[in-house]
């Protein structure tokens, strides 16, 4: 009896199981968080998109993953990207609108027409079809010292909506916190991704370069390129409405009105029609060449070629202009 007790020791094997259970269990639940954790920033977060845009002078506005999405709006709001900010405020000529300007006007061309001029610009472009209800209160932030102005103004004189981003920053109380939080993963990001390519994937990232504000996209998905077209009218009912708050934004700019150059970008049924109401009921003349075909790359953006077509036609016809109010101020100073 006493020798089958010694061999078995009963007392021992079970105490031991008894305490490497929790252990084991606590492991498999840790281990199990972490993997949730690393395929969720895989699959929704910032490491979905590439980190191939960074540079000494870029970073990531929008990544497309779902739990990443906008940057961009924060970072000026909130003062996170203050060289762009500077670049943004110090710049003679603002371009102002939506991500389809930004597109438009992000090509080799618009460089090197300003370049030739001696003149700094500055895309101040936002994604979700951005208007005054955003860009009006930023400028109040920024004070640019821009002598002339470019505005979209597709969907820019509207406050029928707020774009989800801009409900995001005026609603929520911690939404500073929340885009400070953006900027660190993006410092990471920065860093993991070159050396160890694949935690990163290819879903569609765009940079913006900090001290003229153009876009460059990164990454890959499934976008179907359309031919550019124009729209039917609609909403006729609210053009004096728009037309008012194109008003009310001029008059808190301190230019001249000869000095804003109202245009529309093409895209796919563009609203010609309900910008050039608009314009006609401000007193100004819109600039925006009708070329043939233009294209987008994904029924919404002008694709490169034909964003360096139009937007040299742009200048072309608003050159003139851009150049007299840029030689006034320079004569007034």
């Amino acid at each position: 009896m006493s020798a089958s007790n010694e061999v078995l020791k009963p007392g021992e094997p079970v105490a031991l199981h008894r305490k490497a259970t929790p252990a084991l269990y606590v492991a498999l639940v840790v281990c199990t968080v972490l993997a949730v954790f690393v395929y969720k920033l895989r699959a929704d977060g910032i490491f979905a998109c590439p980190a191939t845009g960074y540079g000494t002078d870029s970073y990531l506005t929008d990544c497309t993953a779902k739990a990443y999405g906008d940057y961009d709006h924060g970072a000026f709001w909130f003062g996170l990207e203050p060289e762009a900010q500077r670049a943004a405020a110090a710049a003679d000529a603002l371009i102002v609108g939506s991500s389809r300007l930004e597109f438009a006007f992000s090509g080799a061309s618009v460089a090197k027409w300003f370049a030739s001029i001696g003149a700094r610009y500055y895309l101040l472009g936002f994604s979700n079809t951005e208007n005054v209800v955003f860009v009006g209160p930023l400028l109040q932030k920024l004070q640019p010292r821009a002598k002339v102005y470019v505005i979209n103004v597709d969907r820019f004189f509207d406050d029928d909506r707020i774009s989800p981003p801009v409900a995001r920053i005026l609603q929520d109380r911690d939404s500073g916190k929340h885009y400070e939080e953006k900027q660190t993963w993006q410092s990471i990001h920065k860093v993991l991704c070159p050396t160890l390519p694949f935690l990163c994937g290819t879903a569609i990232a765009v940079y913006r370069e900090r001290d003229t504000g153009v876009w460059r996209m990164n990454g890959t998905g499934r976008l179907e390129a359309e031919a550019v077209s124009d729209g039917q009218p609609k909403n006729a009912d609210r053009w004096d409405h728009y037309a008012e708050l194109g008003e009310k934004f001029l008059a808190q700019l301190p230019v001249a009105r000869s000095c804003v150059v109202l245009t529309i970008v093409p895209t796919v049924e563009t609203r010609r029609a309900e910008a050039t109401a608009i314009a006609a009921k401000m007193g100004l003349p819109l600039i925006a060449p009708q070329l043939d075909g233009l294209r987008t790359f994904d029924g919404s953006h002008l694709e490169a070629a034909s964003a360096e077509r139009w937007s040299a036609a742009f200048l072309a016809a608003a050159g003139p202009r851009i150049r007299q109010c840029l030689g006034e101020a320079r004569a007034a100073s």
